[in-house]
């Protein structure tokens, strides 16, 4: 996936992976976490999601990276935030309001300080195959020692529907995320009235996992 293909979803309002609401899987598992209101959290490829206003309510920082400028004024728009806007260079764009900040630019050039935890609901999943390595060694670089991370995947035949959002595998999970303690949590499985499986697919799921980087 380039980058003009996410623009172009954005422009043309193609964002079936936005939700309207907070992602349930969020209040149920997040807290299980342990985390403390002084501790960090990262969102990375946050697009405008309810998510990260959830989350403010809990931590005193949240930081998203969002490629797309569309989605990330429409969150402070919706939310009927005035932010502070600072070009940092570089196609890179910092928008600030209270504990939110996102960066607007690059995932992998984004000037990020490491966080505490991480919420990754729909980034991992968004990158196809041959980017995900890299995804996930940027944002193990971004987690501080010992830091958490709650990862969401999808798990479904890959043959039977062009991604994204992309099947990946407890094995591919694993996989990546070689050297830190993965903990699979909860796989939830979508039953025949799920839009995806009415679209054909003959299984689909959510799964949640807890990861630990090295201290």
């Amino acid at each position: 996936m380039d980058a003009e293909f996410w623009h172009s979803r954005w422009a043309e309002n193609r964002i079936g992976f936005h939700l309207n609401d907070t992602n349930p899987v969020l209040p149920y598992y997040w807290p299980k976490l342990g985390l403390q209101r002084e501790d960090t959290v990262f969102v990375p490829m946050c697009g405008k999601s309810l998510d990260l206003t959830w989350l403010a309510e809990k931590h005193q920082q949240v930081t998203g990276v969002e490629l797309s400028e569309i989605a990330v004024r429409a969150y402070f728009a919706e939310h009927l935030y005035l932010p502070t806007v600072t070009s940092l260079g570089n196609g890179q764009t910092l928008y600030e309001f209270d504990e939110v900040r996102i960066y607007c630019g690059d995932y992998f050039t984004a000037p990020v300080q490491p966080a505490d935890a991480v919420y990754d609901r729909a980034a991992l999943i968004a990158m196809p195959e041959k980017m995900r390595y890299s995804y996930v060694q940027r944002l193990l670089s971004l987690v501080k020692p010992g830091g958490k991370i709650m990862l969401v995947t999808l798990d479904y035949v890959q043959e039977e529907m062009a991604g994204p959002p992309f099947s990946v595998s407890a094995e591919e999970v694993r996989s990546l995320f070689a050297g830190c303690e993965v903990t699979h949590i909860a796989r939830q499985e979508a039953d025949e009235s799920h839009p995806r499986r009415q679209q054909g697919l003959s299984r689909f799921a959510e799964e949640v996992w807890f990861i630990q980087t090295p201290a």
